[in-house]
């Protein structure tokens, strides 16, 4: 039953925010509006009091609301939907929540507890692969474990297991390529095997299990040969159940696809219109433009022109393409492969702007200030033709005094008149103050054979920035329209840091000495004059990192929230509707709203279907930023295997009370190192620090610190490293903190070795075999 809390006796007043968070977290069941205002007595225009109060603290971050109604902030709600993924040493079944989002941390995890004492039912007992719903309890002080019982199982192994198939004498055995199932493997019995080979990726459905020793499966499915690390995409594509090949009705009704004609459109064929991309692009949904404001009233203005590939020409809502790209929600990108939200006929070659060939296009035309405003916008439907197609390096080349055969009759007509109207917005840009985190991403490049040939930074180029602002304004340009048309549409929105992770923030920082402000209004300017003022010390690396950690996730919603990354009051995708399905609502909306075609947003669109669009793509980014990472884990992983004992230089990217992460400088790869193989001292997680740090000496291991360390494990199917430190941490005065007792993890003897018999590591000790878990985070653009 939901804990009953005994008011004070009336004065009149509403019990306090603290005092309903405690309500909250202390109940067992649905916890809603209707159940608080009866706990508590409150009637009638109180009521609406009360619902002013929950926004705030919802907004504050002390609380989450869910469908069941109030939990407190990371805190699962009584009953959750989780599925079944393993068994513990003890037989008992492992279960974690269904939709848990990355940066909330590693998922709780579900000791399911089953019937004692041969209780007979009707029912199917539950068993791996099953998705339930669950009423849970924390366990203990332990965050982030809880204890079970299931309320009903949802559905029988629907989810099958995607892994290595490892052929033996008696049969094979299947080796899972989830970190969380590593060590846990499934035997597959002879005859069982179908066409699998050893070495092939696999999917499994678990025909039987008993409570100890090997559940019993049968392959279903060969998905094919990991010969070489060029496959190891299908890891993620089959893991992460992302649609990979067209469905056949799809395919056709591309391949029928008729190019439009000029019928409707304007005509642009001669705008020297651009397209400015990586050298590796395969499709080019935009071309951009600029030219001096003839305008004597906008003396140093100029017209910017943005035009986007016209989608929403080839593919119509409630079509079978268009069925299948809210399904896939957007493009994936692998350093093998890309997986694309259209069909190639469409994404790459009818909408894509190719050079010299006539495409439609949705263009806006902006009219900017000397100093980078925006005094007005219009959009046109047109048909028009790209002049050329340009790399960054190459035009930013041109522009630096080294223009090639292709440049150089652009630039003085196109190229400079792009730059300079750049610089006027970047003058808008500085004013407004985005946020400004220096978190430079790596890129991995694979030779012919598919190896891994080299992970590098590429370069950030007034190339990258001049088209990124220039999507930026045009992004902000159909917000506006979709806004003054009353239109509904799809917003990406960016809210500001919840309190709870500002609060958290302010801790971080006044452990080295900076102040965080309590009072005035949230601003990204206000992190940016935080990392200025680290930006030449050793903090530089860690406050970024924190900061980073401090934001919300980006998602797509029909309720505007703002952007507050990028300092704006209203957002909405428009740039790339070729690879994303929220541009291809926005381009339907633009069309309607300023009747340029008939194949605009269905008239019966309303609110809440936008809104479950929303959260369906929002869930598919989610989905393919996971894909995309794990698979640069597995390349990386498979391309250190052979140097196994090697020593490399990191830092600390993560740290958790089983141990820290370090993320390699020359690979960027992320490994784990145990707390039990650091040092001979017990290491606490001090949460505020972002350190664990020795009980007895105070030896601190934080986020950010450059470290040396030293690769003992390199599982590569599932992207996992396993580091031992070698370097000591940075020095402490013993037992540091106070309060409560810490929890311990206290040095265990090896037991794996990785050496010859005897050898020691820097620190004194030989590493222990502990479970590999790396945290990988990676932010996503706007």
């Amino acid at each position: 039953m939901t804990r009953r809390i005994t008011p004070a006796p009336a004065t009149g007043a509403l019990p306090s925010r603290e005092t309903i968070v405690a309500f909250i977290a202390d109940s067992t069941e649905k916890v809603g509006k209707r159940e608080i205002a009866k706990a508590f007595d409150i009637k009638g225009s109180d009521r609406i009091e009360l619902k002013r109060i929950l926004k705030e603290i919802e907004e504050d971050g002390a609380i989450e609301r869910g469908r069941g109604g109030f939990s407190k902030a990371g805190r699962l709600p009584p009953v959750v939907l989780a599925d079944i993924f393993s068994r513990d040493r003890d037989g008992e079944l492992l279960a974690r929540p269904a939709q848990w989002e990355a940066k909330d941390g590693e998922a709780p995890r579900i000791i399911v507890q089953m019937p004692r004492g041969g209780r007979k039912s009707d029912r199917p007992a539950p068993g791996i692969g099953d998705r339930a719903l669950i009423r849970v309890e924390p366990d203990g002080d332990t965050p982030g474990r809880y204890t079970g019982r299931i309320v009903k199982v949802i559905g029988k192994n629907k989810s099958e297991v995607i892994g290595i198939y490892r052929a033996g004498r008696d049969g094979g055995r299947l080796v899972p390529v989830e970190k969380r199932s590593q060590g846990r493997e499934i035997a597959i019995p002879p005859g069982e095997e179908g066409e699998a080979r050893d070495g092939d990726l696999v999917s499994v459905s678990l025909e039987s299990e008993t409570r100890f020793g090997l559940p019993k499966g049968r392959v279903r499915q060969r998905l094919g040969s990991l010969g070489s690390e060029k496959a190891v995409s299908l890891i993620a594509l089959h893991l992460h159940n992302i649609p990979h090949v067209f469905a056949k009705d799809t395919q056709a009704e591309a391949d029928a696809v008729k190019e439009v004609g000029l019928k409707g459109r304007e005509d642009w064929r001669d705008q020297p219109l651009i397209t400015i991309d990586p050298p590796d692009a395969k499709d080019h949904d935009d071309a951009v433009m600029a030219e001096p404001d003839p305008d004597p009233k906008n003396a140093g203005g100029f017209i910017v022109t943005v035009a986007i590939a016209d989608v929403a020409a080839y593919v119509r809502p409630g079509s079978a393409l268009d069925r299948e790209a809210l399904m896939r929600g957007n493009s994936v990108y692998f350093p093998d492969r890309v997986v694309p939200m259209l069909p190639e006929r469409i994404s790459n070659d009818l909408c894509s702007l190719r050079e010299n060939e006539d495409r439609p296009a949705l263009a806006v035309r902006m009219v900017v200030a000397a100093d980078g405003t925006k005094r007005r916008h219009t959009f046109h439907r047109v048909m028009m033709r790209s002049r050329a197609k340009l790399a960054y390096a190459q035009a930013q080349a041109a522009i630096d005094g080294r223009p090639d055969e292709t440049t150089t009759p652009l630039l003085e007509p196109v190229l400079r008149p792009l730059y300079a109207a750049y610089e006027a917005l970047k003058q808008a840009r500085d004013a407004r103050g985005p946020l400004a985190l220096d978190l430079p991403e790596r890129k991995v490049l694979l030779g012919p054979d598919g190896s891994v040939d080299r992970v590098i930074v590429p370069e950030r180029l007034e190339a990258h920035r001049l088209i990124e602002e220039f999507m930026i304004q045009a992004n902000v340009a159909a917000a506006e329209t979709l806004e003054a048309a009353k239109s509904p549409l799809i917003y990406r929105v960016h809210d500001e840091p919840a309190l709870e992770k500002l609060r958290a923030l302010g801790e971080v920082l006044a452990s080295i000495g900076i102040k965080l402000p309590k009072d005035g209004v949230l601003k990204p300017a206000l992190f940016n004059r935080i990392l200025g003022t680290v930006a030449e010390t050793e903090h530089a690396i860690f406050i970024n990192e924190v900061i980073l950690r401090t934001q919300a996730q980006a998602i797509y919603s029909s309720q505007n929230l703002g952007h507050f990354g990028l300092n704006l009051r209203r957002y909405a995708h428009f740039t790339s509707p070729i690879r994303r399905y929220a541009d291809l609502i926005v381009h339907r909306a633009l069309i309607t709203a300023g009747r340029l075609g008939s194949d605009g947003l269905p008239s019966d669109t309303t609110v809440g279907m936008l809104d479950a669009v929303g959260e369906q793509i929002s869930a598919a980014e989610r989905r393919a930023m996971a894909a995309e990472r794990e698979t640069i884990d597995r390349l990386i992983a498979h391309h250190l295997a052979d140097r196994i004992g090697a020593t490399f230089t990191g830092r600390i990217s993560g740290v958790t009370r089983a141990g820290i992460f370090v993320k390699l400088a020359e690979t960027g790869a992320d490994g784990f190192v145990p707390a039990s193989t650091i040092g001979a001292d017990f290491y606490r997680h001090d949460e505020t620090r972002h350190a664990l740090v020795g009980d007895r000496t105070g030896e601190t291991f934080r986020l950010g610190d450059t470290v040396e360390v030293k690769l003992v494990e390199a599982a590569a199917v599932a992207g996992a490293l396993r580091f031992e430190i070698l370097s000591d941490g940075r020095a402490g005065s013993g037992r540091p903190g106070a309060g409560g007792r810490p929890k311990f993890h206290k040095a265990k003897s090896p037991k794996t070795s990785y050496g010859p018999p005897g050898t020691a590591s820097k620190r004194g000790k030989p590493p222990a075999a502990g479970r590999n878990t790396p945290n990988r985070k990676r932010g996503s653009r706007g």
